[in-house]
């Protein structure tokens, strides 16, 4: 994984250049919380927790992703859907150490699909639009 300044967020596509681009389904895109990796280290014993080791797309600040739930939001000129959960997978022992799949447990962020098309930028704010029936 590799962070980028800005991505191109297709509704055909998912994110260009990601390495599920171009597959359909619930999970185009992961973010995460930044407060949640900060709680998944204390959890740990760690300094920090990165969003690659999570294997998350995005990581926004200052909202509550789970009151995304039920919505579409804008993030920077694209459009996405809450989909789900971002559950950890057994791979975070092994990335993470002992306890990591448990740290991660509702830390985990959620999933999107692109609703439409647009550019996300780093410091693009994230606003959730009125509700809608997915």
């Amino acid at each position: 994984m590799s962070s980028v300044e800005a991505v191109r967020a297709s509704a055909a596509q998912g994110l260009v250049g990601d390495r599920y681009s171009g597959q359909s389904g619930s999970r185009q895109v992961t973010l995460i919380q930044r407060e949640h990796l900060a709680a998944i280290a204390s959890h740990l014993g760690l300094d920090r927790v990165a969003a690659e080791q999570l294997r998350r797309n995005i990581v926004v600040e200052g909202i509550n992703l789970a009151a995304l739930k039920g919505h579409h939001f804008r993030l920077g000129g694209a459009i996405l859907a809450w989909t789900g959960e971002c559950h950890p997978c057994s791979r975070m022992e092994e990335v993470l150490g002992p306890g990591g799949y448990n740290a991660v447990r509702g830390h985990g962020g959620i999933t999107a699909r692109v609703i439409e098309s647009g550019t996300i930028a780093i410091g693009d704010r994230l606003e959730r639009l009125p509700a809608t029936s997915l």
